[in-house]
């Protein structure tokens, strides 16, 4: 098993894959998009890796971050999901995005990913919470009651009978952080000033 790689980015591609050369050897790994900007030609690079084998095939994805990797690697262990879906995933979403958004139960946010539908995502948000442990994590300096706040403010917005573009825009032009009460009030604002 290939655990990391350190060497010089011999090349990369734009649809997510770099070259990256250690010991005269070149290593092909598939990358999350947003990690291309940090790999250009010629510069040093370190990468986590997992190794993906099948029949027909070993390939090699890299990430930046243990984080990215450890959550690509929950992120495969997920019915339904390969390798290329949660690449699709990292790189739509990185991992504390995407646990904000699983605790604040947004579908429209995992709806953004390539190939994944209503349906999917909804089985998705049920597996992955449980998986990430998104309740224990501390997502913000503040711990995880902005997302919990987020989330109840994401709620009662739907009963109001909002439509989910209107509250993800609400939700998208508000604080990050704040009483459940003092967020309501400034996402109701929002949905005012647009009328």
């Amino acid at each position: 098993m290939i655990g990391s790689i350190r060497g010089t980015v011999l090349e990369r591609i734009a649809r997510g894959e770099v070259l990256v050369e250690v010991g005269g050897v070149g290593y092909r790994a598939f990358v999350p998009l947003p990690a291309l900007a940090q790999l250009a030609p010629g510069a040093p690079a370190f990468l986590f890796t997992h190794l993906h084998v099948r029949e027909d095939a070993m390939i090699l994805y890299g990430f930046p971050t243990r984080d990215e990797r450890d959550t690509f690697e929950t992120l495969i262990g997920v019915t339904g999901v390969g390798p290329r879906l949660a690449l699709a995933m990292l790189s739509v979403h990185p991992p504390n995005a995407l646990r904000r958004l699983l605790a604040d139960d947004d579908l429209d946010a995992l709806c953004l990913v390539p190939g994944v539908g209503k349906r999917t995502a909804q089985r998705l948000l049920v597996e992955l919470k449980a998986r990430l442990d998104v309740p224990d994590l501390d997502l913000t300096a503040a711990g995880g009651a902005v997302s919990s706040s987020r989330s109840e403010v994401r709620e009662a917005l739907t009963t109001m009978g909002f439509g989910t573009d209107e509250v993800r825009e609400a939700l998208g032009a508000i604080a990050e952080d704040g009483t459940t009460e003092s967020l309501l009030r400034d996402a109701l604002k929002q949905l005012a000033g647009r009328g």
